[in-house]
């Protein structure tokens, strides 16, 4: 995935609804909180378009891809690789990459974001979890390809 494709799901996916009809709204000036959020997962768009705008506190997904990820220790434990979004609307794991070296014989393995903490810090983002880095080389492995395949 691109890096602008990505930052655009992530700017669409990031508000969380709950799964409804794929009907348009009657209202284009419906708020975002509306219950018509997130992308649709079809062949055509149905619902008029509608412009977002970008908080201070928001956090872009090229922000986030290829940060580093810290254990409590502050140690190096992995770095995110990309962002899992389910039906369009709600990031539901972040994909991190550990063990290896240059990325050679690393491994993937996929996180609830509810676990995770991002921070920025003089400028540098870094993301934060409650492991430490055998717990993360023995977790479930995905297999994840960076192809738009």
């Amino acid at each position: 995935m691109s890096k602008i494709t990505v930052l655009a799901a992530l700017a669409l996916g990031c508000i969380a609804a709950p799964v409804l009809a794929q009907t348009p709204t009657p209202s284009a000036t419906a708020p975002a909180s509306s219950p018509d959020t997130g992308m649709k997962m079809a062949d055509t768009a149905t619902v008029k378009l509608k412009y977002v705008t970008v908080k201070p506190a928001d956090v872009m997904s090229s922000k986030l891809v290829g940060t580093t990820v810290y254990n409590n220790k502050n140690e190096n434990v992995g770095e995110v690789e990309d962002l899992v979004i389910e039906n369009g609307k709600t990031i539901t794991g972040v994909v991190v990459s550990v063990g290896g070296f240059l990325g050679l014989g690393e491994s993937y393995v996929v996180l609830d974001p509810s676990t995770l903490a991002i921070g920025n810090k003089d400028g540098k983002w870094a993301v934060h979890a409650n492991t430490d880095k055998d717990t993360l080389k023995n977790a479930p492995k995905f297999e994840y390809s960076k192809k738009k395949s």
